[in-house]
């Protein structure tokens, strides 16, 4: 090969790679725009677990785009109230809201089914179910209906049942009786003749202390010592069965959702799953050191009698069966998730069960 001839051939690379690296850079500056969006938490600050879940999820979305996609994220009240997100999102106010779902049922009962429903399923179920047995298809089929799309983004696993100010024995006891419930539950309670209250997560110390209400539930001993419950209110019941396994989502506005580009889609997508991980992790390391201290300070641990958990369970299964009746979507989502809470405890009652409750009671004859 001549020199001429090496120069010419050399010269065309150069030039090629020299193109090639022109148009990488605006390449690469398109798939990582700069955004901002700004997210609802439906919980204050003050509630540093469920509330930093929406922070976990926005520091590994800034992370993974190296500061190009940003989220901002603001408590209850500071740009749209706790009870307020899905509004905001669907009509675009805020791009997207970090909430429980079934705050939104008395829109249509189907919302609840992304948070959860009583004797529904448990945490794991509820990722089972979500991420891998078509549930969060449906849900988001459901919630396209409503300019709006989500990913789980937190649990709570399974709540307390409540704190009361005085003991609960019988279902008769439960007549008339002021108790703040979350979601869907208390349409349900409501059929044993409890008047259900609606409030939010900072109005309910207030309310407890004076009177204006006989018992609330929240979360579990963790956020409700935080709360303060323990010092209004004796009485702290178990199980939460309305909320066995309850799921936070990050409710994203659709039209938002399909501008972005399919990196950052992806990078909402895992974000929102760490997010989901690491609030369960957090509260199972802290709600069993809250709930020691709390004993310790007198209040009295007491569970549901089984009359009173079967009769709601009968009304729930009437309620079901009667929104079923008259509302498509709420069937269908109804069919699946009940179908899986099905399958799932024929494992449940083998596996985990067992080994558990073996383990239990090894702890309570004083070996672990």
């Amino acid at each position: 090969m001549d020199r001429r001839s090496f120069i010419k051939k050399t010269g065309a690379v150069g030039a090629g790679a020299a193109a090639a690296t022109a148009l990488a850079a605006p390449a690469i500056a398109q798939s990582m725009p700069k955004i901002t969006w700004r997210c609802s938490s439906g919980f204050p600050k003050a509630l540093d677990t469920i509330y930093g879940a929406a922070e976990v999820f926005s520091d590994a979305v800034k992370e993974a785009t190296d500061g190009n996609f940003n989220i901002q994220v603001f408590a209850a009240g500071e740009i749209v109230g706790a009870l307020e997100g899905a509004d905001a999102v669907q009509n675009g106010t805020i791009e997207m809201a970090h909430t429980a779902s079934y705050y939104f049922w008395g829109k249509d009962p189907t919302f609840a089914f992304g948070t959860g429903v009583p004797f529904g399923l448990n945490q794991r179920m509820t990722n089972g179910w979500m991420y891998e047995g078509g549930g969060l298809d449906l849900l988001n089929k459901f919630y396209a209906k409503s300019n709006m799309i989500s990913f789980p983004a937190g649990n709570t696993g399974a709540q307390m049942g409540g704190w009361f100010r005085k003991e609960i024995n019988t279902v008769e006891d439960m007549q008339g009786l002021k108790f703040r419930i979350g979601g869907f539950g208390g349409k349900i309670i409501e059929k044993v003749g409890v008047v259900p209250q609606g409030l939010p997560g900072g109005d309910i110390y207030p309310a407890l202390e004076k009177g204006t209400i006989d018992a609330a539930e929240f979360v579990g001993p963790y956020d409700d010592q935080k709360l303060g419950f323990n010092k209004v209110a004796k009485y702290y019941y178990y199980p939460g069965w309305w909320e066995g396994g309850v799921a936070l989502l990050n409710m994203i506005n659709l039209d938002k959702w399909n501008e972005l580009p399919s990196s950052y889609k992806g990078v909402i997508k895992n974000a929102s799953a760490l997010a989901n991980s690491v609030m369960m992790a957090r509260y199972d390391t802290l709600n069993p050191v809250a709930l020691k201290q709390l004993a310790g300070s007198g209040t009295q641990l007491r569970p549901y009698s089984q009359p009173i958990l079967e009769a709601c369970f009968n009304a729930a299964q009437e309620t079901y069966a009667e929104i079923s009746a008259e509302n498509a979507d709420f069937k269908e989502i109804h069919d699946s998730y009940m179908g899986y809470r099905r399958d799932a405890y024929l494992w449940f009652q083998l596996s985990e069960y067992n080994f558990d409750t073996f383990l239990m009671l090894q702890q309570r004859a004083g070996k672990l």
